[in-house]
């Protein structure tokens, strides 16, 4: 499509007849991403008539959650084998233009300070020690206890760039550097407490980076699952999946969402954790 037609077709969103604006807006929509930017300088060229700038804000939310559901799809269908893809994905939902190669390019940095100080022999405390001051002393990583239910947390772009979040958005960039130094670190879904693990053949043990990487055992989870009066199960002690940790995150969006009052946010995340519980394609 011309950029002379799609300006054709965004004239006629003012049109009052319902039949052919919902014509027009289903043409719009298949055009994919592809049209944003030209409907990006349409709104800014619709100035006076806040109906047209209205109906195009809704086009482009529309376009680009789509998109963000068919990547979510894809990757599910793929094995969710990349977390931080994951992650990127859930973060388009506030930042579309999110670039994936950027925080791949900030993850490898990340990495290179930590490899600085890294030995392959060190015991594997020590390889957490080395990592705990990397992360929280030289990259100032901390936790967001003063804002412990703000979207932001689950935004993977602003805990990189705010150095703050929740524990299972400290987890994933922890663990997702820990992986790249070829440690055994995977996440554990604890109830109320997102924390990790350190499992290797006789070895394991678990790290707590909300509260600044602190290393504890198996004993403590005992303890802490008594202190909730559950019932012990596995998954409280083993690594759990990417796709599981990316349900996660949409749980705590979802809440965080559910606290502003924002209920149409709270429907499309909705949408995509329903994405996450479909049975595999074959």
């Amino acid at each position: 499509m011309t950029e002379q037609e799609i300006k054709a077709l965004v004239s006629l969103l003012d049109d009052d007849d319902k039949e052919v604006l919902l014509l027009i807006e289903k043409e719009i929509r298949q055009q994919r991403e592809f049209i944003i930017p030209f409907l990006e300088n349409e709104w800014e060229g619709a100035g006076f008539n806040p109906k047209v700038q209205h109906r195009i804000e809704e086009l482009v939310h529309e376009i680009q959650f789509e998109v963000l559901l068919e990547r979510l799809s894809n990757w599910h269908n793929g094995g969710a084998i990349d977390l931080l893809e994951g992650l990127w994905i859930i973060a388009t939902f506030q930042y579309p233009d999110l670039s994936l190669e950027k925080l791949r390019s900030d993850f490898e940095q990340f990495y290179y300070e930590t490899w600085l100080e890294f030995k392959e022999d060190m015991h594997p405390i020590d390889h957490i020690r080395a990592l705990n001051h990397v992360f929280f002393s030289k990259l100032k990583f901390s936790s967001n206890t003063k804002n412990f239910h703000s979207a932001s947390n689950s935004m993977i772009n602003i805990v990189l760039e705010s150095r703050k979040g929740n524990p299972i958005s400290l987890c994933c960039i922890y663990m997702i550097v820990a992986q790249r130094l070829n440690l055994p670190v995977y996440g554990v879904n604890l109830p109320n407490l997102f924390v990790l693990t350190y499992k290797k053949e006789t070895v394991q043990f678990y790290i707590n980076v909300f509260n600044k990487g602190l290393v504890f055992m198996r004993s403590d989870i005992d303890h802490y699952v008594a202190q909730l009066n559950l019932k012990p199960s596995d998954s409280f002690y083993q690594p759990c999946s990417n796709l599981d940790i990316v349900r996660r995150v949409l749980r705590n969006l979802t809440l965080s969402f559910e606290k502003m009052g924002d209920n149409d946010k709270v429907k499309e995340i909705e949408q995509m954790a329903a994405i996450l519980q479909e049975p595999l394609s074959e």
